[in-house]
């Protein structure tokens, strides 16, 4: 069974806090006329007023200051003064759970080896998170890719969440809770992906993960109401593995990172100066940033933030962001291939379907769902295929799953990723079909709510970049994760953080993640890309 995420002992530094002011005792001290006659009317009410100022002001005194001019409730992540600072020693571009993970492990890294501590700046041009990838996500965690580093950087994350109030929880707030429901993940395979799908399994198994492998009887059994037409094998996690909130866990990393000193703001990198914009020709094979310009929500205002190192979490846009005023082009090669891509997730009510031990599955077609709550409600979708630049049309669900002809899509069907509409047909055409085939009880589903979001989407292998740019010396990336960022935000994080502070990796190897393999042409193939 799986152990619950979410327990430990909240620790960290001291909370919000303030000192009372110690007033005097209403009609007491020296210097009070002496009265010798009954007190009049205006006294008591002038005395009363004086007392409910003085409660006014311990209150006032007990919230956190926003700065020099005057005091008031704040809320966590956001810094008191809404412009940037002149100078960070670190800029984080991209304020969600990935960029918040790198920021905290920079502090917890830091320890207190430096003085005076170092100044983390967390940039976000999103603050309400409407279109963030993080919140907008299914929120699941599993053990099954067939990339070693991704399974690793996995049992990290589940490491970490397992005890995410000793890293996290932060002292006089409640603990956290990220809602963990701990249901696994179920890959079905056809027959031409069985193979495929068994040796992932044992690679999974010989870095620590807890699979096993059902034949469709087996599967039958355990999950009755699974049509097994068409399943050759199936792969189920035992441990480490299903779902939890997303929006708590990217709460969790700012609230903490905040606690620990780490700034924040709202606001667009839009530009950089480099060391290049100096120099004489010829022009040099590398370069430094000097400076970022941040500028200012609903305005043409920007603030120059002199830093030493920054940092590209831009998750969807970490592509745009090298091609941003200022970055020499030639040194920005080859092109960092991320981009957003629309998906959509549905979600629907079905009475008589699975019960409380559904999983997180996946289907042989691509189509996935899970349970959402305990009211016979689900959520679900399915990723559009794609063409490769090494073969034919395949899907960008696992290569061990193969579509039927008649399911097949076009190229044309990647939805616009201009706006965040949802295509209603979309679920009616493509994906109802394919989950009322597995699982019959949803012939008779009622569609409740849909929404969109983005996958930060690598297309060269749909994989994370991590690590230093190799001509832009004090960049370093932590993007394109393609649909598993925030699963593996923990371990992305940290091991950013590494190499800000230390130069290496230390806690796991992920050297093959970082720009060698762009510019070498040599991808990386993870076939558990959903």
């Amino acid at each position: 069974a799986v152990r619950a995420l979410g327990g430990g002992t909240p620790g960290g530094v001291p909370g919000w806090g303030g000192t009372p002011e110690r007033g005097r005792i209403p009609g007491g001290g020296p210097g009070r006329p002496l009265r010798t006659a009954a007190p009049l009317s205006s006294d008591f009410f002038r005395e009363l007023g004086q007392t409910v100022e003085r409660m006014a002001q311990t209150l006032r005194d007990q919230l956190p200051a926003t700065g020099s001019g005057g005091r008031g409730w704040i809320p966590p992540g956001t810094h008191p003064d809404p412009r940037p600072p002149d100078e960070a020693d670190v800029v984080v571009v991209g304020g969600g759970v990935v960029g918040w993970s790198v920021a905290y492990w920079l502090k917890v890294l830091e320890g207190q080896r430096r003085r005076h501590g170092m100044r983390v700046l967390v940039v976000e041009r999103d603050p309400m998170y409407s279109r963030a990838s993080t919140v907008l996500s299914a929120g699941g965690i599993r053990q099954q890719f067939s990339l070693r580093e991704n399974i690793q950087m996995s049992r990290f994350s589940a490491s970490f969440l397992r005890d995410i109030n000793e890293h996290l929880g932060v002292p006089n707030e409640p603990p956290i809770d990220i809602q963990f429901q701990p249901s696994g993940y179920l890959f079905l395979a056809s027959p031409q992906g069985a193979a495929t799908l068994e040796a992932t399994v044992q690679l999974q198994r010989d870095e620590g993960a807890q699979v096993t492998l059902l034949s469709p009887t087996q599967l039958k059994a355990k999950f009755p109401w699974i049509n097994t037409e068409d399943v050759a094998v199936a792969s189920y996690g035992l441990e480490d593995e299903g779902w939890f909130d997303p929006w708590t866990l990217l709460n969790a990393f700012r609230r903490k990172a905040t606690s620990l000193g780490v700034q924040s703001c709202s606001g667009e990198v839009r530009a950089f100066v480099t060391s290049a914009n100096y120099m004489m020709p010829p022009a040099s094979p590398s370069a430094r940033i000097k400076y970022v310009h941040i500028y200012m929500p609903d305005s043409l205002e920007y603030q120059p933030v002199a830093c030493a190192i920054v940092v590209n979490a831009a998750g969807a846009w970490a592509g745009k962001l090298l091609e941003a005023d200022g970055l020499p082009r030639g040194l920005c090669r080859p092109p960092l291939p991320i981009q957003p891509r629309k998906r959509y997730v549905f979600s629907w009510h079905c009475p008589n379907g699975p019960g409380l031990s559904c999983p997180f599955l996946v289907d042989t077609s691509g189509a996935y769902f899970r349970r959402d709550g305990f009211a016979g409600n689900y959520l679900g979708g399915m990723s559009p295929p794609e063409v490769s630049p090494r073969g034919p049309l395949r899907s960008c669900t696992p290569l061990f799953f193969i579509r039927l002809p008649e399911f097949i899509l076009s190229q044309e069907e990647e939805p616009d990723a201009s706006d965040l509409s949802v295509d209603h047909d979309y679920f009616q055409e493509q994906v109802w079909p394919r989950l009322a085939r597995r699982v019959p009880a949803f012939e008779s589903l009622r569609v409740r709510g849909s929404w969109a979001g983005y996958y930060d989407y690598n297309t060269f292998d749909q994989n994370g970049v991590l690590g230093p740019h190799p001509r832009l010396e004090n960049l370093f990336l932590a993007a394109g994760f393609s649909g598993h960022g925030l699963q593996h935000s923990p371990a992305a994080g940290r091991a950013v953080a590494e190499l800000v502070m230390k130069g290496r990796y230390e806690t796991l190897d992920l050297r093959r993640l970082g720009w060698d393999r762009l510019v070498a042409g040599e991808p990386l193939e993870e076939r558990g890309v959903i």
